[in-house]
């Protein structure tokens, strides 16, 4: 049998368990065409609260009843379609499932001998390619740019910093306890602010005494608005994403300073990694560079268990992921 989560209901703030039905149905059979992929693991990711929303986004909503939205990776294991063979290890938009049809439009086979499958769902897959077109399409920074990342222990985050310190950059990342601080140094970011026990303020004026030049904002709120007050001229704000609002209840409020983008002449733009997707498979080669260097490095936090996702999800809003935050899938 094929376990699913689908979506019950709108969520109001934080999901519940009541937004989630549990179903399972027998196991498909690929048609002409299609390959059968048992899924190992599931991406967690924040976008995908946005994605149970009924708004208008820059893809449709989850319907409701239907199962949710999401990436995954695993193994062929039948095929009808002459691109895949039994065996090849995946990932793609599988969804929150044990099982999953697929007609090989957006299913990429990843070499487990560079990397361990987890890693395609984290900085070699959709999180190393937003935080790359983030950083150098829309933030194009130079070396000798002073590069400020928030949420900068998580998926995205993290990937970006290191990718600016690789181009020559000066990187301090914002992050949330001392842990995830002392992770970031290792990665080899300059400096870090930990905003759970200073205020940003205080962090801002020991770490960017000069200002900053690039901003990457995967938080929102007042983070992003307290950082416009320390854009340097012709600064370049990028909006990854804004998970501070994403469970809000109110309409959320924009950035107060943000006539610092007037005063600085400065840029400050949103993205969406589908903007970049005719750059997909040569973006993946130089990540996959990087890795096989030792210029870029992971971690996942991989929690176990397919039916622990209603829960597993919550994680991302509470802080409590270092890295990637993927669901291993257990199959009984």
């Amino acid at each position: 049998m094929n376990k699913q989560f689908r979506l019950a209901a709108r969520p109001v703030g934080l999901p519940k368990a009541s937004d989630w039905k549990l179903t399972e149905e027998p196991v498909p059979t690929p048609a002409d065409g299609e390959v059968l992929v048992q899924t190992e693991y599931i991406s967690l990711d924040p976008a995908m609260r946005g994605w149970m929303n009924d708004a208008k986004s820059y893809v449709p909503p989850v319907e409701l009843n239907a199962v949710m939205r999401a990436a995954a990776a695993g193994k062929v294991t039948a095929s009808k379609h002459p691109g895949f063979a039994v065996g090849d290890a995946v990932e793609g938009v599988l969804g929150v499932q044990q099982y999953a049809i697929s007609n090989g439009r957006g299913l990429r086979k990843v070499d487990t001998k560079l990397a361990p499958l987890p890693a395609y769902l984290g900085g070699l897959g959709m999180s190393g390619l937003s935080a790359y077109f983030g950083l150098f399409e829309v933030g194009q920074p130079k070396p000798g740019d002073t590069v400020l990342v928030s949420g900068a222990a998580g998926a995205v985050g993290s990937i970006a910093g290191q990718l600016a310190k690789a181009h020559g950059c000066r990187v301090v990342g914002i992050a949330g306890g001392a842990e995830k601080c002392a992770w970031l140094r290792e990665l080899g970011f300059d400096g870090t602010i930990d905003y759970k026990s200073e205020k940003l303020s205080d962090g801002f004026r020991r770490e960017l005494p000069k200002g900053l030049d690039v901003y990457f904002d995967n938080v929102g709120g007042d983070t992003l608005d307290a950082a416009l007050t320390r854009i340097n001229l012709h600064a370049r704000v990028i909006i990854c994403g804004a998970i501070s609002g994403y469970n809000a209840t109110e309409k959320p409020k924009g950035p107060s300073n943000y006539l610092s983008l007037l005063i600085n002449r400065a840029r400050m733009q949103g993205f969406i990694v589908f903007d970049y997707i005719k750059k997909y498979n040569e973006t993946y080669e130089v990540l996959n560079k990087h890795y096989a260097e030792g210029k870029l490095k992971l971690r996942e936090t991989i929690v176990e268990g397919f039916d622990t996702f209603p829960d597993s999800l919550l994680k991302l809003f509470k802080g409590e992921n270092t890295g990637k935050l993927i669901l291993k899938v257990q199959v009984q």
